[in-house]
């Protein structure tokens, strides 16, 4: 890569961390904190909340009848997230350890906060676990891919690609047949030496 990537990289690196400061700074607006990775707000917002709750029977009268109806081709596909989930994690349980390549921590993934939250009925609560799991494992599984890909052919696209994975940006350049092999031993070598906790560093 150039120098004026890796200066571009490091601007969008700083940029998410600031991006992460000022998520921190509408914690504290909404009077809530993180305690042992859990949200906690304080007594009079909770309070507050579960007024605001909306009950069963309203929530149901006010429906809309087709929602209702589409409802099970929604949960049905917790058929195929649940195979996805599952295995991804056999694949590389199995294959990450023949490569070498750390495994992607799936916890890291799959949060399950909203539960929490005293303004949410017991439908919309159920309809939030649904969404962080079907979306966690895609995430999961998505990271799962980034690294297998960083290992097998780690090589941009001659095309833009929409949505590429935090990885994509670090590969090597389409059509750079002469710098390729040095540059994938380089790249499994770094990608061994990753923790599983991730590229960033962190747990």
């Amino acid at each position: 890569m150039t120098e004026r990537i890796d200066t571009l990289l490091e601007t969008m690196r700083a940029l998410e961390q600031e991006l992460e400061e000022e998520f921190a700074k509408a914690r504290a607006g909404l009077r809530y904190g993180l305690e042992h990775g859990r949200a906690r707000f304080e007594a009079e917002v909770v309070r507050r909340h579960r007024e605001l709750k909306t009950g069963l029977a309203r929530y149901l009268g006010r429906a809309n009848p087709l929602v209702v109806l589409t409802a099970p081709v929604i949960y049905s596909l917790i058929v195929p997230f649940a195979i996805l989930d599952l295995w991804v994690s056999a694949y590389q349980a199995i294959c990450f350890r023949v490569y070498g390549i750390p495994r992607v921590k799936r916890t890291r993934y799959l949060v399950f906060d909203r539960s929490g939250l005293a303004y949410l009925n017991l439908i919309e609560r159920f309809n939030c676990a649904y969404c962080s799991y079907a979306n966690g494992v895609v995430a999961y599984a998505r990271e799962v891919a980034g690294r297998t890909e960083q290992y097998w052919c780690p090589i941009k696209h001659a095309r833009r690609v929409l949505g590429a994975h935090e990885r994509y940006s670090t590969f090597a350049d389409y059509g750079d047949g002469d710098g390729y092999l040095e540059y994938l031993r380089q790249t499994r070598a770094r990608l061994r030496a990753e923790t599983e906790a991730g590229p960033d560093g962190k747990a």
